[in-house]
């Protein structure tokens, strides 16, 4: 059961007591409360990946902002964000502990964008809150624990400010709009299950949100996908056919892949939800230290948001139709994608582009041989999988979507383009203090 799983991590940051284990650092901390964050966004109905990704964006600033604030090595990300305003800072002279004061900001920032989370996750939350800081104020000054608690929960403050006027802020219906028609033409999207709240389509404004690193949802604009025709032999139609011909004719290794990357909604930390749990065992693997991984968990989380955001710009403009709607009408009606078809339009792939944004991000970083395994779905008994490089990972990302059923090639391809070009915003943020 999902909240066994839940448990498990707070008790992995808590289980022994502070005189028989060593006091969690810094990095612990914060690596402790993604693992959680990965958790809850499983526990959360309205956590959608675009609205995921939102919530990974402004946590990263936290964090990212947290450390940096007594580390003349980083640049503060305000004025390179858009709408980011300088942060609270250290008295001077003053004495923090580190440890504590990414607790309260991480604390904070968990509890404010979770905070509609059920029961499971509350109790999670509190848990982790309550255990952490016993066993960190352990043996600490208590004027010190009160100035980190302090500065902490005051950086949460200005990040959960800041992000309050962004246009994601609230979510209602699920986030599927009460008032949403459907255009009669066949080329348009249109509901592809009887849900209720499906008839409309998931968050479609969300392009226009404020982005993090990149100036507006349209700066990595894409062109048109192939022209609809239903006419044998055309660009759209050999498309739709590829589509339908994988699925057919699948082989045990490819319905693996589809499967491993399908990443729904409350049955998986999601599709930005997986990148940030594999980048956290790449940084294991590289034994980076709390300045790197601030650092690389910063710009994953802007990268994200902004993919969702740029892929959501795209998605409205065109509001091109399923594969699964246009091969029942026209090919087969009885034909069926492997994978639920999600309910808001195809072109392009979400995963695509937010898989080629976040590998374009992780090798400016790592580098383009990054070997890793990535061990997302192990609990859910899913095996392993094993990668030479991020944008391999990307690009199977990428085409898990046609073989399970719900995307064109060209949603899949230039969506990874997108997702590059969108990465470039991201790599271009100055995080290390000029020596």
């Amino acid at each position: 059961m999902r909240w066994l799983r839940l448990l498990a991590v707070v008790l992995a940051v808590g289980a022994a007591q502070p005189a028989q284990a060593q006091r969690p650092d810094a990095q612990d901390v914060l690596v402790g409360w993604n693992r959680l964050i990965l958790e809850l966004v499983r526990h959360t109905p309205t956590y959608s990946p675009p609205v995921a990704s939102r919530a990974f964006g402004y946590l990263g600033v936290t964090a990212y902002e947290t450390v940096a604030s007594g580390d003349d090595g980083f640049s503060t990300l305000a004025g390179q964000l858009n709408a980011l305003d300088p942060l609270p800072g250290r008295a001077p002279g003053a004495a923090y502990d580190e440890a504590i004061l990414l607790h309260a900001a991480m604390s904070f920032g968990a509890n404010a964008f979770f905070g509609n989370t059920g029961p499971t996750g509350q109790r999670a939350m509190d848990t982790m809150d309550a255990r952490t800081a016993t066993m960190l104020a352990e043996g600490v000054d208590p004027d010190i624990v009160a100035r980190s608690t302090a500065l902490g929960t005051a950086i949460g403050e200005h990040i959960l400010a800041w992000s309050l006027d962004d246009g994601g802020a609230v979510i209602e219906n699920l986030g599927f709009p009460y008032d949403f028609e459907t255009v009669e033409d066949p080329s348009l999207w249109v509901p592809t299950n009887r849900v209720a709240v499906q008839q409309a389509p998931l968050l479609p404004g969300w392009g226009n949100n404020r982005p993090f690193a990149m100036p507006q949802g349209n700066s990595c604009a894409l062109p048109p996908p192939p022209a609809y025709s239903e006419a044998p032999g055309s660009p759209f139609y050999e498309e739709a056919m590829e589509v339908h011909d994988a699925v057919v004719n699948l082989t045990d290794e490819q319905e693996a892949i589809a499967r491993f990357w399908s990443d729904d909604p409350m049955l998986s930390p999601t599709p930005p939800g997986h990148w940030i749990f594999l980048t956290l065992d790449a940084l294991e693997k590289k034994d980076a230290d709390l300045a790197e991984t601030v650092d690389v968990l910063a710009r994953l989380g802007v990268v994200l948001a902004d993919s969702f955001i740029g892929c959501w710009d795209a998605k409205y403009q065109y509001n091109l139709v399923r594969p699964v709607t246009y091969l029942n009408r026209l090919v087969d009606p009885d034909w069926q994608p492997i994978l639920i078809t999600p309910p808001f339009p195809e072109y392009p792939s979400g995963h695509s582009t937010q898989s080629g944004a976040a590998a374009s991000m992780l090798e400016a970083h790592f580098g383009e041989n990054f070997g890793f395994s990535d061990r997302t779905h192990e609990d859910d008994g899913l095996a392993v999988r094993h990668f030479a490089s991020f944008w391999e990972a990307a690009e199977e990302a990428a085409v898990s979507r046609l073989y399970g059923g719900i995307h064109f090639r060209s949603a899949i391809e230039l969506g990874l383009e997108q997702g590059r070009c969108i990465a470039g915003f991201t790599n271009a943020l100055i995080t290390r203090s000029p020596s």
